[in-house]
């Protein structure tokens, strides 16, 4: 409405400030709303000028004095400003990197009915819903529901409006979040409750020598760490989040453990110095999230069974057999989403956990642990005494201890996400034994098995999934079929055929008379599918009645061969918004491609990205 005013104004210079003024609003409905009425008692354009040019200038000081705006103020609450005041606007951050801090700060607490990671699951899809953070451009959820994204990044508007409060205003709100960035002089003003540290910053040792840290609750890294960041006087220190930080070394890890005894919340994700964890560990009896994803980590130690009070555990490396790239390559993201899913998991390597893990009853989070070692099949009959676990993964499962983990699934009631990489030495029907009792709640599946070519029976009978990551050789036609019957709102998966010439056919399961099957629909409620791919797999063909709700579609063939994959029945796809095709292909590929898109029904965007560039 207001910007509909201005062109017909034809007035540049307002159009160009209401412009900036829209974007401060970082496209919450309820604040443009609030906004645009303040306009509709302006009748020209001087007014409107001056309007424009005092809320870009102050704009959140209008919003929060201007009477007509008193329904916004509810909107910020600590656990709002806590997101914005921590992650700058452009970094991308981790769903449950966010919420099991907010468990450690206090911001999520238990309740009655439910755990204190529940309601911060529940805060989350609150901010989502009020347009409060947004899922980065470039990632695609990886989960069945927005509010349950992977990534988000704070909305523009909450970043203004953190960024301008006065200091008195963050006392006030208990926060007391203070940032080191670019070059700072010494002073004794410095203190608070929440530190961060900018990349920017020039890493001054007598600056930071002048701060009280005797009320620190957090400490954030972001870029290089110094060994002098961890002092005696913070002895109150709750959180400590180093992801992707750079520099941590075993050293100054053993410091951070003498000193941090009553950390709640230690996050080394992406630390690849870090090789080893002390036995100090076990001096943490706080500590609740424990997380040392992509690090050089291989075993934890005994002192983990100390951790009483542990609910996520998240540990191992996944590298790619082809590719590698370092998360410090990529700005503003996490270790666990530089690389591309089907890259990352193909040379995963679990930890060794040690005996007697049984005893972190509390654990709800446990992976990537590995059964492929001398005791592994006594760490899986130790899992069935975690009853509480929810999200479960495990490496280096065999024919040899197959059984072990079937018995474990079935004991594992709550289960809702599981991820299993197969030994290379795996038979055919490794995983045939979960069938008998196959978890009920369990709404994500990830199987990794490049060697094998059937898929296990029971998948049809997980009539909760709703995410499936699948590697495998070359799924038959029945595998097609088992996969277009299931609820999926996002199917990855990752083919490795091994003659030239395959195909790959997302097809509807043909009518059966004769057992009262009718022709229906395939993949009725699938939103997302992503394919990976070697230069053998020649065809991808959609026939009709199948994926009526796609909406992008992800494509990339690896291998030193050129692929010469093709495109059939795009048109059937009623929905599809894009299509995103990686990897080197010849002309004749894009432009067929081309030549399919033109025929649909919604024109899908076409995004080229050459594989030598896509990371």
């Amino acid at each position: 409405m207001v910007h509909s005013w201005v062109v017909q104004e034809e007035n540049p210079k307002i159009s160009e400030e209401l412009q900036q003024l829209i974007l401060k609003c970082g496209g919450l409905t309820k604040v443009i709303v609030a906004v645009a009425r303040l306009f509709i008692s302006k009748t020209n354009t001087r007014d409107w000028e001056q309007t424009v040019q005092c809320m870009n200038s102050q704009f959140i000081e209008e919003l929060e004095t201007n009477p007509e705006l008193d329904n916004l103020r509810g909107l910020f609450m600590s656990c709002i400003l806590y997101l914005a005041s921590i992650f700058p606007g452009y970094y991308s951050v981790r769903r449950r990197r966010l919420v099991m801090r907010w468990v450690a700060e206090g911001y999520s607490k238990d309740s009655h009915n439910h755990t204190s990671e529940d309601n911060g699951e529940k805060f989350f899809s609150k901010l989502v819903e009020l347009d409060m953070v947004k899922s980065p451009p470039e990632s695609i959820n990886t989960v069945f529901t927005e509010t349950r994204m992977f990534l988000c990044q704070v909305n523009a508007f909450l970043h203004e409006y953190v960024i301008s409060r006065p200091l008195e205003d963050n006392i006030t709100l208990a926060l007391e979040v203070f940032t080191l960035k670019g070059h700072c002089h010494p002073t004794i003003q410095r203190r608070g409750r929440h530190l961060v540290i900018e990349e920017s910053w020039d890493r001054n040792r007598i600056v930071y020598g002048c701060i009280d840290f005797s009320r620190l609750r957090s400490l954030t890294v972001f870029g290089k760490w110094e060994s002098f960041f961890v002092c005696d006087s913070m002895k109150l220190l709750r959180v400590l989040d180093l992801e992707d930080a750079s520099g941590v070394t075993d050293d100054d890890l053993e410091k951070m453990m003498k000193v941090l005894r009553r950390l709640m919340f230690l996050s080394l994700r992406g630390c690849r110095k870090i090789s080893r964890l002390p036995r100090s560990l076990g001096n943490l009896r706080q500590l609740q999230t424990l997380d040392v994803r992509h690090t050089s980590i291989v075993t934890l130690p005994l002192a983990t069974r100390k951790l009483q009070k542990l609910q996520y555990l998240r540990a191992g490396t996944a590298g790619s057999q082809w590719t590698m790239t370092s998360s410090r390559d990529m700005p503003h993201s996490t270790s666990s989403v530089v690389v591309p899913w089907f890259l990352r998991h193909q040379t995963v390597a679990g930890v060794k956990v040690p005996k007697g893990i049984k005893k972190v009853i509390t654990l709800n989070t446990l992976g990537v642990l590995n059964a492929n070692v001398l005791y592994g099949k006594a760490i899986l009959e130790e899992l069935k005494e975690l009853t509480q676990l929810r999200k479960l993964g495990v490496s280096g499962i065999n024919r040899r201890n197959s059984e072990n983990f079937a018995s474990v699934i079935s004991v594992l009631k709550y289960l809702e996400s599981l991820a299993v990489w197969l030994s290379e030495d795996n038979d055919q029907g490794c995983l045939d034994g979960i069938s008998q009792q196959t978890p009920q709640k369990l709404q994500s599946l990830k199987l990794y098995y490049s060697h094998v070519d059937r898929l296990p029976a029971w998948v049809n009978q997980l009539g909760n999934l709703r995410k499936l990551d699948l590697e495998m050789i070359m799924p038959t036609q029945e595998d097609m079929h088992l996969l277009g019957d299931l609820q999926l709102c996002i199917l990855r998966l990752c083919v490795n055929p091994r003659q030239d010439g395959e195909q790959l056919h997302f097809s509807v399961r043909p009518e059966d008379a004769e057992n009262n099957r009718p022709k229906g629909l395939g993949f009725p409620i699938l939103e997302v599918l992503e394919i990976a791919c070697n230069s053998r797999l020649s065809v991808v063909q959609f026939g009709p009645r199948v994926m009526r709700l796609l909406g992008p579609l992800k494509v990339r063939c690896y291998g030193g061969q050129q692929p010469s994959l093709r495109f059939s029945g795009l048109k059937n796809l009623n929905k599809l918004k894009e299509i995103s095709l990686e990897g080197t292909y010849d002309g004749a590929v894009v432009e067929d491609l081309r030549t399919q898109i033109a025929m649909c029904r919604k024109k899908p965007a076409l995004k080229l990205k050459d594989f030598a560039r896509s990371f």
